[in-house]
């Protein structure tokens, strides 16, 4: 449906230019959606697939092995998006103090999204609301260190933003003014409490998104944020138990879409059309995961069958092994620390899962030998090239 401006346009003087500065209304769209029988079908099959994900954990033998290292994916494709240039092992090198990794600005970028994500959830996990307080909490945390260190991390801005080109007056979007933003956002959390009427999870999610990314409160971190939103909400309303669906690799596959859905919903209020990209993401995104964990399930189990026909090795092998499950990139002194194992008898174990192909020297270098987990890690980096 084509609604027509979703919002208002407030016309203001930077220097001597007049811009329009775009404040989007309150959630819900009105007039109401219009849910048709084909997306319909397309949202319940996303929720469907949600399901499927979320019962996926309980088949894993430790759920945490696994959410480690696909919130480490989800950190690196989320910053991606936003220009970084690190990879999935440019940030398991730099969480090894014994192997700080590539351009250094954009992995503490990365890193700094994992502990922006753990903040959230487990403050969810007391019983804190969504709310943006916490919003601003997270915020805090992505901006504390490295590149926007500089751009009030944890505070609503106070001056004018935009998008695409040098200044407002030829950007290719202007957000509200700095004025407008606590009140555009204190609607928005009105929203996520289910004011004025309760609200679908799934749309929910999908319209707030786009809500957020509208309002782009913040001066700097407005992507990660309203991308991570996402799973927070899902978690919140019980969908998800553990943070396992992220749409960041969908929107960067699907990139110059995305943006164009998110104008035409300022300009057009072509609100359902977002909806099924939205959900064909969400189903997308579940299924991969799902095949995901199943396929590291199965690598983990038949690598310890190897291990097992090893011999006197086998025991040092398996905790060595249980190790790199979590930090396919790793360093000895790392595994001798994590393990407990004497450094030689690390090396010696390592040389013996080299022959069984199950990890591979990396670093090519002599001292200081950098080891990868080889086949999980491949089947995580899939997708988060730079």
């Amino acid at each position: 449906m084509n609604r027509g401006l979703t919002g208002e346009y407030i016309i203001q003087k930077y220097g001597d230019e007049e811009v329009r500065a775009f404040v989007p209304f309150p959630l819900p769209p009105n007039p109401p959606l219009s849910i048709n029988p084909a997306l319909r079908e397309d949202l319940d099959q996303a929720l469907i697939s949600l399901g499927r994900l979320d019962s996926i954990a309980t088949l894993l033998p430790d759920i945490d092995l696994f959410l480690y290292i696909y919130v480490r994916k989800e950190a690196v494709l989320s910053s991606q998006i936003e220009g970084a240039k690190s990879s999935l092992s440019d940030l398991l090198l730099f969480e090894l103090e014994e192997a700080p990794g590539a351009p250094l600005d954009d992995v503490i970028e990365v890193s700094n999204y994992v502990a922006a994500i753990d903040h959230g959830l487990r403050r969810l996990k007391e019983d804190f609301p969504l709310s943006n307080r916490l919003i601003r909490e997270v915020h805090k945390i992505l901006l504390a260190k490295g590149r926007g260190r500089e751009k009030d991390p944890g505070e609503f801005r106070r001056s004018q933003n935009w998008i695409q080109g040098t200044r407002p007056g030829n950007a290719l979007y202007v957000p509200p003014p700095p004025e407008r933003v606590a009140d555009t956002m204190g609607d928005l959390e009105k929203y996520l409490h289910d004011i004025p009427e309760k609200t679908p999870v799934l749309i929910k999610a999908a319209l707030m998104h786009i809500q957020f990314e509208t309002i782009h409160p913040f001066l700097d971190g407005n992507g990660r944020i309203g991308r991570l939103l996402i799973t927070l909400l899902l978690c919140h309303e019980g969908v998800l138990r553990h943070p396992l669906l992220y749409l960041s690799l969908y929107f960067k596959q699907h990139r110059t879409e995305y943006f164009d859905l998110l104008m035409k919903v300022r300009t057009e209020g072509t609100w359902e059309a977002w909806l099924k990209f939205f959900a064909i993401g969400i189903r997308e995104m579940a299924e991969g995961a799902v095949t995901t964990a199943k396929r590291l399930t199965d690598i983990a189990e038949e690598d310890r069958i190897k291990i097992r026909d090893m011999g006197r090795k086998g025991g040092s092998a398996l905790r060595i092994h249980q190790v790199l499950q979590t930090r396919p990139v790793a360093t000895i002194p790392f595994l001798s620390k994590k393990t407990k194992i004497s450094v030689p008898a690390v090396i010696g174990t390592l040389k013996a899962l080299e022959k069984v192909e199950i990890v591979k020297e990396i670093s090519g270098r002599q001292r200081k030998r950098i080891y990868a987990y080889k086949r999980y890690l491949d089947l995580m980096i899939k997708g988060t090239e730079p």
